[in-house]
């Protein structure tokens, strides 16, 4: 077990770095590494966050990357941890940003037989139903429904995140969704007039936080243009998918 360290009651930070409630497997070590570079060499790096995993966490990154770690102390609504920045371990930073950037997120789908499929991803499944389906219930949920699933879970986790950095507490989130498909038709192969994708999708968030509503509203535009799933869905992608055949 890492052993505990507290900071110097007067040391003196070069600069912040805040990471909300984000912990070092979630983007937390991404800002630090940003941070750090903007600190001169030898200079000191305080590091916000409410999530205690980090005191467990960042020792052990700080020792990979050569930057020592000076400690951590408590604060009223996050806790602070000093970094210094070292001189020798800046290329393997650059590396490991390069590594962000470069990831590919992958997931496997199979046919479960009949009208459903599973979806396998990381240590993950779950149970995809067909996507032109009107009824009620269903065995599963439908493929353009994990669409508009995927976007609002996105944009609530984005949203509380760059909450929990601006430190605003958010009380309670709810977000409701619809969209409209262009032409189910072309899907099923009746109609060619149009396409089988989302024509529109519209919702509203439902917040309570402590904070004034055109802070949360400047939150909210900032968590539309930073959300990976809405770029996706506004941004013409790239494909490549192939067929190859198996004996």
């Amino acid at each position: 077990m890492e052993k505990v360290v507290h900071a110097p009651a007067d040391i003196q930070p070069d600069g912040v770095c805040d990471g909300g409630n984000l912990d070092c497997g979630s983007g937390l070590l991404l800002l630090i590494r940003k941070a750090v570079s903007e600190v001169p060499p030898g200079g000191v790096l305080e590091i916000r966050s409410t999530e205690i995993s980090v005191r467990e966490d960042l020792p052990a990154w700080c020792r990979m990357t050569k930057n020592p770690y000076l400690g951590w102390a408590p604060a009223p609504a996050y806790n602070k941890y000093f970094v210094r920045k070292g001189g020798s371990a800046q290329p393997e930073a650059a590396v490991a940003d390069q590594q962000a950037r470069d990831y590919r997120w992958q997931c496997r789908v199979r046919w479960s037989g009949g009208m459903q499929c599973k979806v396998y991803c990381r240590n993950h499944s779950w149970d995809v139903g067909q996507p032109a389906s009107f009824d009620v219930q269903d065995a599963a949920p439908s493929a353009v429904e994990y669409v508009l699933g995927a976007l609002g879970a996105c944009l609530a986790m984005g949203f509380q995140i760059h909450a929990s950095r601006r430190g605003i507490q958010v009380e309670a989130l709810e977000i409701s969704l619809s969209g409209q498909i262009d032409n189910i038709f072309v899907f099923l192969g009746i109609e060619q007039a149009g396409h089988s994708g989302f024509r529109t999708i519209s919702g509203t968030l439902y917040v309570q936080a402590d904070a004034e509503e055109e802070i949360l509203e400047e939150l909210w535009r900032h968590t539309l243009a930073a959300s990976p799933v809405t770029n996706t869905l506004a941004r013409p992608v790239t494909m490549d998918i192939t067929l190859r055949q198996i004996f």
